[in-house]
């Protein structure tokens, strides 16, 4: 026994990070546009204007798929290149570019997955307050009917957020990201609350204007694994990775998927934050609290735990000297992919899709043209087997995206981070497929049997 019959194999990408075409055909600014362009933002001072030139590729881009046997397509929607002011009037231009993507897809056999937003808020509504405006769920709503009218005739598959952790915590909390604020805590928490709502509005909205739709959700966390199959030491991972602190407020695993999937805040963030709610909030979880058909989550890396006689419960173990890491500096834990599922589906019972997961590697174009990167073969075949024996444990796995299709523009670290299955010579645009693109083609055509 291993994955299930119908398992969701696939790669993963999204607007910002490979479009390029920043402000074409009527496309208007979003706060990575701005941010990006802010000296000292983004490493050596790249930005997203061109990026992987998908906007005028994505032909050769479906191509390449269909070629490395990739069966579904998680792609993102650039809000502002579908709507340029955030709300009110539709850019035709846009909505068409999306559709002819999709039609592609289609024609090519592969499954697409669309998520609505992956980071590249609008500027526009950013200066009227963005999350932090109680009106930004509402606007998520109207941005989600419009593309539900304009796709959900050949789109099926939807996922709302992806990690809101990141565009809240990097992006309002440590201005790491776009659009580079650093807001106090009662800030923090209203902007939460208003992105959950969000969330729960573009279900709705979903479920009523698309027949047949599935819809799913994706936030992040790095899970914690035990560091023995002790009972003791299980639980004290397990209550690691749900707890909201002072120190996580905006990272809790909890606290975004809590409200979604349980209709109800987390109790230790209640009691830390609650009094920061905004009014009205206890009403508001009916509309947060939709039934999904998956719920995502991007996951790369975690942490080892054991249960401890302390005031914590529990002890970090740190790193051996010499812990294998990614190019990026992030720790190799394959067992993630094990502990993670297992600890989200017995506490949400949702079917579980991975819906990021991928390394960085310093990948260079060798002698014979060819990329080998047999590091990353390496990383996604020990981090596939332990998703393998989750789901024979089992776990409800519905699926595995691959991050990513394509390298592309890492946010922060620029152009610096490969992360894809094909590689992109930035210079000259050209795409080569990867070795490690080749090894994952038959692991999508066993369903994992040859891992």
């Amino acid at each position: 026994m291993g994955f299930k019959k119908g398992f969701i194999w696939g790669a993963a990408t999204a607007a910002f990070q490979i479009e390029g075409a920043a402000l074409e055909d009527g496309k208007g600014p979003s706060v990575w546009d701005v941010f990006s362009h802010e000296p000292g933002k983004v490493l050596e001072g790249h930005n997203g204007d061109v990026a992987c030139d998908h906007y005028h590729r994505f032909r050769e881009d479906v191509a390449l798929m269909a070629q490395m046997g990739i069966r579904s397509y998680r792609f993102s929607l650039s809000w502002p290149r579908i709507m340029p002011e955030g709300t009110g009037r539709v850019n035709e231009k846009g909505v068409a570019f999306y559709n002819a993507l999709i039609d592609e897809l289609l024609a090519h056999g592969i499954r697409p997955f669309v998520t609505l937003f992956h980071w590249d808020y609008p500027e526009a509504l950013h200066l009227r307050g963005g999350w932090m405006n109680p009106d930004s769920a509402e606007w998520f709503r109207a941005y989600t009917e419009v593309c539900a009218g304009a796709f959900g005739d050949r789109v099926k598959d939807w996922i709302t957020l992806n990690e809101p952790q990141c565009f809240i915590g990097l992006g309002y909390q440590m201005g790491l990201h776009a659009p580079g604020l650093k807001m106090v805590v009662p800030d923090i928490v209203k902007a939460v609350h208003h992105t959950l709502k969000a969330h729960g509005l573009a279900v709705k909205t979903l479920r009523e204007l698309v027949p047949g739709c599935k819809v799913g959700y994706a936030p992040c966390g790095g899970p914690f694994v035990p560091q023995t199959n002790s009972p003791e030491d299980i639980e004290a991972a397990r209550r690691v990775y749900f707890a909201t602190t002072k120190e996580n407020l905006a990272f809790s695993v909890a606290l975004w998927s809590d409200p979604a999937l349980l209709g109800s805040y987390p109790e230790d963030f209640l009691r830390l934050f609650g009094k920061h709610l905004p009014s009205g909030w206890q009403e508001d979880l009916s509309t947060i609290h939709q039934p999904l058909d998956y719920y995502c989550q991007n996951i790369y890396y975690g942490a080892v735990v054991r249960a401890a006689d302390n005031a914590q419960g529990f002890e970090l173990i740190a790193p051996e000297v010499g812990h294998p890491k990614t190019a990026l500096n992030w720790g190799i834990l394959p067992d993630v992919l094990y502990w993670g599922p297992r600890y989200l589906y017995e506490r949400y019972r949702t079917p579980f899709v991975i819906s990021e997961n991928g390394l960085s590697c310093h990948d260079v174009i060798s002698l014979d043209g060819k990329v080998h990167d047999p590091n990353r073969q390496d990383y996604t075949h020990r981090y596939l087997l332990a998703l393998r024996r989750a789901a024979e444990d089992g776990i409800d796995v519905a699926g595995y995206f691959h991050w990513s299709l394509m390298d592309n523009f890492e946010w922060a670290h620029g152009y610096n981070e490969r992360f894809g299955l094909i590689y992109v010579d930035y210079a000259t645009q050209q795409r080569i497929i990867k070795d490690s693109a080749w090894w994952y083609k038959t692991v999508m055509e066993s369903n994992g049997e040859n891992l």
